[in-house]
């Protein structure tokens, strides 16, 4: 399998959709995004295999409607395995050989068997050293971590070996830990293995604030994210100078077409290097861990106000 040639200076991924949404809304983004100017996009559940609204054969018929619409699709693992059917998931994605896979957890490398894979934000590959490692196994790419500084990440692009693409996070709410224990099903003082599938009713995450009123953490089944939105697109023009070649999206409820439109206008020079001017409802945006600092900061880039 081979990446299809770009004249850009970097390419769009769209991440794997993490919040649970009813089947006819999912099937309605995808197909937005078949017209988006994205090039890779990344399929599958990845947060808890208890989901059920989009069974694997249902993203698969997604998968084939955007390969034949130009787009690169790769299939995502689950990133927490921890039970029976999060393995039998797992093996199953890993089975498949129409597309390629983002591993998420060391099992699924295992399972990929020496076969091509791209490493997810979640294998926590900080150096050059790791990146040769997983390269030994299969990897073709990898999505650096989300609170990786500037600086480290063009060593990482500098260092890494060759043939292997580098991939980095630029917007949307920021996937921060995986628990055992749902924290949505928590809310609502449910069990987890029966939660009512209670994660329906919040397409971007349950927000959760401290005792201040301030918004700290989005809750999202078994999964704690930022309740900021990560907003690195002023970044992207060094980034790609650095090395990096894709640039990832997160797929929210609002806001994730914009800031598509957005960084292809930047790739194609209708625009200099912004922030994004679309954000998840209710989310602030953060740039924190850009420049080494707490994540949840936000800090204008020069000539924006802050």
């Amino acid at each position: 399998m081979t990446f299809p040639p770009h004249s850009e200076s970097f390419r769009i991924a769209l991440g794997p959709l993490l919040y649970y949404w009813p089947r006819a809304a999912v099937l309605q983004f995808y197909a937005s995004v078949a017209e988006a100017p994205v090039d890779r996009v990344y399929l599958g559940e990845a947060v808890c295999t208890r989901r059920h609204e989009m069974r694997f054969d249902d993203w698969i018929d997604v998968a084939r409607m955007l390969s034949h619409a130009g787009k690169q699709v790769v299939l995502s693992t689950p990133v927490l395995v921890e039970s029976e059917s999060d393995i039998a998931v797992m093996r199953r994605v890993c089975a498949q050989d129409d597309f390629m896979v983002e591993a998420n957890d060391l099992g699924a490398v295992r399972c990929m068997a020496q076969r091509p894979f791209l490493c997810g934000p979640h294998l926590n590959v900080y150096h050059a050293d790791t990146l040769a490692w997983f390269g030994q196994m299969g990897a073709r790419g990898c999505t650096v971590p989300v609170e990786m500084d500037g600086a480290t990440m063009t060593t990482l692009a500098l260092g890494r070996p060759a043939g292997i693409a580098l991939e980095a996070m630029v917007w949307g709410r920021m996937p921060l830990a995986f628990s055992a224990r749902c924290f949505t099903a928590r809310h609502h003082r449910l069990r987890k293995d029966a939660c009512q599938y209670r994660c329906l009713d919040y397409p971007d995450g349950l927000v959760a604030s401290t005792g201040e009123g301030q918004a700290f953490f989005t809750l999202n089944g078994i999964q704690t994210q930022s309740a900021t939105c990560l907003d690195l697109c002023a970044e992207v023009s060094r980034m790609a100078a650095a090395g990096v070649d894709f640039m990832r999206v997160s797929p929210h409820a609002s806001g994730t077409l914009e800031a598509i439109a957005h960084l292809d206008a930047i790739r194609r020079g209708l625009r200099d290097a912004a922030p994004s001017p679309a954000l998840p409802a209710d989310a602030a945006p953060s740039n924190g861990y850009w420049s080494g600092a707490p994540g949840i900061r936000w800090t204008a880039p020069a000539g924006e106000h802050a």
